[in-house]
């Protein structure tokens, strides 16, 4: 591990901030810390308003990732309150939780950790925890307390596993009583990680650097059992259906829309086609944490079914080691092992599907090293891993994040997403908890948005080929397509019929309508396969309805475009899928409008450029935004019985009604 401090980042720092520029490096380890584990701590003075100091402990609060923590993410606690619950025989952990949220001194500041006690015993200015692979390599075998001593010696205090809590710091003070000694600089608790701690968090770091490699060095010095592997191919080029169709299957056992996400390399092949696989992964998670992200066990195969009728069986077995009514979690699987598709992950969004991914994308290699360098990966056994999966506080990690947003788990396509409704569209869907396939023609199109619902493909609709290469991007990224929103479209300059250009013609034609015929085709066998019912919005034009002089080429597409539309909502809705029409007028902060073709039609009706905008019947300017909303609100169940409608976005206008 490589000791990344630098002291000109720090030095003119206060004790809190060195905190967290070092928790920071600590967090952005990957192999040290994944999404909000891990925590660090260090105690220094408060001053309250009336200007008393109070010695207290800073420790990570919930909800906060070491890898971009701020001073605001910690939480202080009067020490000696945290004394006192250490001195007691018992607490439970909600009486726990309860004590320390009362103790904050700040009462703005998060919940903090449920190890805060831990961080409070240990007799040390500064401490950092994580969850290292490298440690979790020396403990999770069968000889795990026995190697870390091989590696370490004396120099660590080794504590068995026990939940995070008032347990876990109790058996810590045993620990320490029996262990520790002027020359200690750390400490293994087996299954879950490493404690490093000092009066600086600089040396409280170093020592976290100097022990992980330690580890390495060891761990790279050991041989490499033989094991037969079989003859790999490149990338299996599969079908989407079979995407679309298991993501279904596992949407449907989860009892809402999931985003299913695929991944796959050389060592994730290597890793899925071990002829052990099924042993292996099935032992159970690196570490407790991991199992709210990843659930015990991952799925080998696709057998849904077979899956969840297991996980029902391990509730029911442990569900009585509670002293609480459980309720039982969705019995879907968050990580899919399989020789065709590779490492598939599920989430209830992209980012939850990109966590599993993270998770387990670290614990291949490790149980690979376990496996194959050593006596062989051993986990914690099922009933303290379904202890930790039904623990109050780390389901409270989760619902942290809220209630599902209305479109959380569905996958929407966009085209025309980098500019004018398309865009307006894309952010609402966005902001209504979609995952978002966005295609354009604009360079920009892949970073107009950021996150892990946001997919921007830079594409020629007019290209077949480029959309399909689009959908099928989208597909691996999040398991199918439920919605589509066509928003992309030229206006031909105006020409009068006489005057017309075949080659204007035929470009509003393809970009318009056939293009739209051709995401139809091949989206339609997804539409089929969408767990919530497939919903299509065709963004046509108020001149499909009330042509005008000099826009043939754009009316007739618009019309068509409005036919096509009709045509498949009459197909599709067998299948559960509705397609609706809107027809949005003179919407003018889009791309067709610059203020030089805004100036010259006022002119042309006697009207300045504000009167022209509001030139409808309900006299107001009518925005992307308006168009967005109707659109993503078709999408909803609102809409439920709602197919095969036109729908006019235009102020109101006496031709078209």
């Amino acid at each position: 591990m490589e000791n990344l401090w630098n002291e000109n980042d720090c030095k003119d720092s206060d004790t809190l901030s060195c905190c967290a520029y070092g928790s920071r490096l600590l967090g952005s380890d990957r192999s040290l810390v994944l999404h909000g584990g891990g925590n660090t701590s260090v105690k220094a003075d408060w001053q309250d308003v009336t200007g008393e100091v109070v010695a207290a402990l800073y420790v990570k609060g919930s909800g906060w990732d070491l890898a971009s923590i701020e001073v605001p993410g910690f939480t202080p606690l009067p020490i000696s309150r945290m004394q006192e619950l250490l001195r007691l025989d018992k607490l439970s952990d909600e009486d726990m939780m309860a004590e320390l949220s009362t103790a904050r001194l700040r009462p703005d500041a998060p919940q903090p950790s449920v190890e805060t006690l831990l961080h409070a015993f240990l007799p040390y200015r500064a401490v950092q925890h994580s969850h290292a692979d490298v440690i979790l390599s020396l403990t999770n075998v069968e000889e795990g307390e026995e190697t870390v001593r091989e590696v370490y010696g004396d120099s660590v205090v080794v504590v068995p596993y026990v939940m995070p809590g008032f347990d876990l710091a109790q058996l810590v003070q045993e620990a320490w009583s029996d262990q520790a000694h002027s020359g200690t600089t750390g400490m293994v608790l087996l299954h879950h990680g490493l404690f490093t701690f000092a009066e600086t968090t600089r040396e409280a770091y170093s020592r976290h650097s100097d022990l992980i490699s330690q580890a390495e060095g060891f761990l790279a010095q050991l041989p490499e059992k033989n094991r037969s592997e079989k003859e790999l191919s490149g990338k299996a080029e599969v079908t989407l259906t079979a995407l679309a169709s298991l993501r279904k299957k596992i949407s449907d056992v989860a009892g809402s829309p999931m985003i299913l996400s695929r991944q796959t390399n050389s060592e994730i092949q290597s890793f899925v086609n071990r002829s052990d696989i099924d042993d292996l992964s099935n032992r159970g998670p690196l570490t407790p944490d991991h199992i709210i992200r990843t659930k015990r066990t991952p799925l080998v195969g696709r057998d849904v079914d077979q899956y969840a009728q297991e996980y029902t069986d391990y509730f029911e077995r442990n569900n009585q080691r509670s002293e609480n009514d459980l309720t039982m979690l969705d019995p879907a699987p968050r990580v899919i092992l399989d020789q065709e598709f590779g490492l598939i992950t599920i989430g209830a969004t992209g980012k939850d599907a990109d966590i599993a991914s993270d998770i387990y994308k670290q614990t291949i290699p490790v149980l690979e090293r376990l496996e194959d360098q050593r006596s062989g990966y051993v986990a914690l056994g099922e009933e303290d891993l379904f202890d930790l999966e039904y623990w109050d506080l780390e389901q409270a990690k989760l619902r942290l994040a809220g209630p599902r947003k209305e479109f959380a788990g569905q996958v929407a396509l966009v085209t025309g997403a980098a500019s004018g409704i398309g865009h307006a569209c894309a952010s609402e869907l966005l902001k209504r908890g979609a995952s978002v396939i966005g295609i354009d023609i604009n360079p920009e199109t892949e970073t107009i948005f950021s996150g892990p619902e946001w997919l921007g493909n830079v594409v020629d609709v007019s290209d077949e080929d480029a959309q399909i290469a689009a959908i099928r991007r989208g597909v691996e990224r999040f398991g199918g397509v439920d919605m589509l929103v066509a928003g992309a479209g030229v206006f031909p300059s105006t020409e009068l019929i006489s005057e017309l250009s075949i080659e204007s013609w035929e470009k509003a034609m393809d970009i318009n309508v056939t293009s739209v015929a051709r995401l139809f085709h091949h989206l339609a066998p997804l539409f089929a396969l969408a767990p919530a019912g497939g919903k299509v919005v065709v963004i046509a034009s108020r001149n499909a309805l009330a042509p005008g002089k000099g826009a043939a080429a754009y009316s007739t597409s618009k019309s068509a475009l409005t036919q096509l539309s009709r045509v498949a909502a009459l197909e599709w809705a067998e299948h559960g899928v509705r397609v609706n029409v809107v027809h949005p007028d003179n919407v003018f902060d889009t791309g067709l409008w610059t203020e030089e073709v805004l100036t010259e039609r006022a002119a042309k009706y006697n009207m300045t450029v504000d009167e022209y905008k509001a030139r409808n019947l309900l006299k107001m300017e009518v925005s992307a935004q308006h168009v967005a909303s109707a659109v993503v609100e078709l999408c909803s169940n609102r809409f439920g019985a709602t197919t095969g409608a036109q729908i006019p976005i235009d102020g109101g206008n006496e031709r078209t009604i």
